[in-house]
C-alpha cells in the first residue's frame, strides 16, 4: 500500500513538473502565442481522442453540456495564449510568479458558483498575494505589460477551473469534458482569425524544431499529462494533489534558471515578491486540508 502510494505521489509530481514545463516550451517555440495554442490544442484533441477511441470510453453527454464545454475551451484557449504572450513579452519566472495569483481568483469565484461564503482568511491571503504582485510590479518595470497579461491568465484559469469543478460535481466525465474543450478552443481560435482577417496561422508552417516543440507540448504537457493526473488523482488525497500543484511556479523558475541562465535572474524584490505569494498559497492549501478534514 505504502509503495503504491509513493509510486503516485512521484507520478503527480512528474505531471507538476510536465506542467511548470509549458513556460519553458513557450519560450523556446518561435511562433506566436496564437499560432502556439491553435497548435497545442489540434493536437491534444487528437491525442485525447485517440486515447479515448483505444480505450473505448463513450464521451456521450448532453447537447447543452457540450456546448457548455467547447465555451469552456475558449476560455482555456484565451488563458493559454495570454500566458504564452506573458512569457514572451517578460520572463518565464515573472508569468508563473503571477500565474499563481490564480488562487486569490479562485477565493472570489468559489462563494459565487458553489453558493458558499467567503471564508476570512481567503481575504486575509488575497490581500497578501496582492502585496506580493504589488511588489514584483514595481520592481520589475520592464515588464508591466507580462504580469498584466499573466494576471488576466490566471483569472481565465481560475474561472475555467471553477466552472469545470462545477460539472464534475453534477457528474460530468473529466476525459470528455477535456477532449471536448480541446475542439472548442480550437474552432474559438479558427473563427476569431476569420472574423479578424487574420490568416498567421494557416500561413505558418513551424519548422522542424518548432513542430518538435509542439508535440511535446500538446502529446504530453496536455495530453498525456491530463490522463496521468486523472488517473493519480484516484489514489491520493486532494490536500496532496493541491500541495502538488503549488510546485509548479517553483519547479518553472528552477528550469528557467537552468535553460536560459541569466535571461531569468530576477532582482530580489521579485523572488520577495514570488515568496510571499507561494508561501501563502501553501498555507491556505493546508488550511483548507485541517477544516475540511482531509485524510
Amino acid at each position: 500500500m505504502n509503495n503504491d502510494r509513493l509510486k503516485n505521489q512521484l507520478l503527480l509530481h512528474g505531471v507538476v513538473l510536465i506542467w511548470g514545463f509549458t513556460g519553458i516550451l513557450g519560450k523556446l517555440i518561435s511562433l506566436d502565442a496564437s499560432t502556439i495554442v491553435w497548435y497545442r490544442m489540434i493536437i491534444a484533441f487528437l491525442g485525447l481522442g485517440i486515447y479515448l477511441k483505444v480505450t473505448n470510453f463513450s464521451i456521450s453527454d448532453s447537447a447543452k453540456n457540450i456546448i457548455s464545454y467547447l465555451g469552456i475551451g475558449v476560455i482555456v484557449a484565451i488563458h493559454w495564449i495570454l500566458f504564452f504572450e506573458a512569457i514572451k513579452v517578460s520572463t518565464v519566472s515573472v508569468a508563473l510568479a503571477t500565474m499563481s495569483s490564480a488562487t486569490l481568483f479562485t477565493s472570489i469565484l468559489e462563494p459565487l458558483f458553489y453558493n458558499r461564503r467567503i471564508i476570512p482568511y481567503e481575504i486575509v491571503f488575497g490581500l497578501l498575494v496582492i502585496l506580493g504582485l504589488t511588489l514584483i510590479f514595481n520592481v520589475e518595470t520592464d515588464y508591466q505589460l507580462g504580469i498584466v497579461l499573466a494576471l488576466t491568465s490566471a483569472f481565465c484559469a481560475s474561472l475555467f477551473t471553477t466552472i469545470n469543478g462545477y460539472f464534475v460535481g453534477k457528474g460530468s466525465k473529466p476525459k470528455a469534458m477535456s477532449f471536448y474543450e480541446m475542439l472548442g478552443g480550437v474552432v474559438g481560435i479558427s473563427l476569431y482569425l476569420l472574423i479578424s482577417g487574420s490568416s498567421e496561422v494557416w500561413a505558418t508552417i513551424p519548422s522542424l524544431e518548432d513542430f518538435g516543440y509542439l508535440l511535446v507540448l500538446g502529446l504530453i504537457c496536455t495530453s498525456l499529462a491530463f490522463v496521468v493526473s486523472v488517473e493519480v488523482m484516484k489514489h491520493v488525497s486532494p490536500f496532496t494533489v493541491s500541495i502538488s500543484i503549488n510546485m509548479e511556479p517553483i519547479y518553472s523558475i528552477i528550469l528557467a534558471l537552468l535553460f536560459f541562465g541569466d535571461e531569468e535572474r530576477m532582482s530580489l524584490g521579485f523572488y520577495v515578491g514570488a515568496t510571499i505569494i507561494l508561501t501563502t498559497i501553501g498555507v491556505n492549501a493546508w488550511l483548507k486540508k485541517r477544516n475540511r478534514n482531509y485524510l
